[in-house]
């Protein structure tokens, strides 16, 4: 029974190799609740866990000529999720400090008059970069990231999927990181406050 289980799901991974969309959602609902759980008990965060699941699979769709080369895809699974969750908090953990400083609040063990008003200054510059958003872009990521709703709580408050509040934070942290790159002088202010928190 456990040969033919494997025979099958190699058979899926085959097909789905192949672009086939039946054997690849046959995939998915086989692993998703699994894997759900599993990222549940990494995050905590049942909003998180589901959108780790998409983004995995996702993932695993746009490269999915290589899924024949795959030899145990539930351990493949696990392993990637895991890495993408270890990635989220990286990402979580280094945008908290930067979004931080750029809203002006004030870098511990700062008390130079001139970093405070280069903080001041880009926390300008992030205000003007807002303003440019897209309307509802603007409005998901004031509600996010500054009211600290969650993704279900905007999407409701919106009339819209969870899944779209999420690609407007992503996108409008994209364009937040594009232009402050553009800004040197100003990135170099974040680095130098961000250093002495180290």
């Amino acid at each position: 029974m456990q040969i033919q289980a494997l025979h099958s799901e190699s058979d899926l991974l085959i097909r789905a190799s192949q672009a086939d969309e039946e054997a690849f959602t046959t995939l998915f609902h086989l692993y998703k609740h699994k894997l759900y759980s599993y990222i549940l008990r990494l995050t905590d965060s049942e909003v998180l866990a589901e959108d780790i699941v998409q983004d995995v699979f996702m993932k695993l769709w746009s490269d999915h000529a290589s899924l024949n080369t795959i030899d145990n895809f539930g351990s493949y699974l696990f392993r990637m999720s895991k890495n993408y969750v270890i990635n989220h908090f990286k990402r979580m953990a280094h945008e908290t400090l930067i979004m931080a400083e750029i809203h002006g609040q004030k870098p511990a063990g700062c008390n130079d008059t001139q970093d405070m008003i280069a903080v001041r200054e880009v926390e300008k510059l992030l205000s003007e970069i807002l303003e440019k958003l897209p309307a509802q872009q603007k409005t998901v990521y004031h509600l996010s990231r500054e009211e600290g709703r969650s993704h279900e709580e905007i999407a409701n408050l919106l009339k819209i999927s969870p899944n779209t509040v999420k690609n407007h934070i992503v996108q409008a942290m994209s364009t937040i990181r594009t232009q402050l790159r553009r800004h040197s002088d100003s990135m170099l202010v974040i680095v130098s406050i961000i250093a002495l928190k180290k």
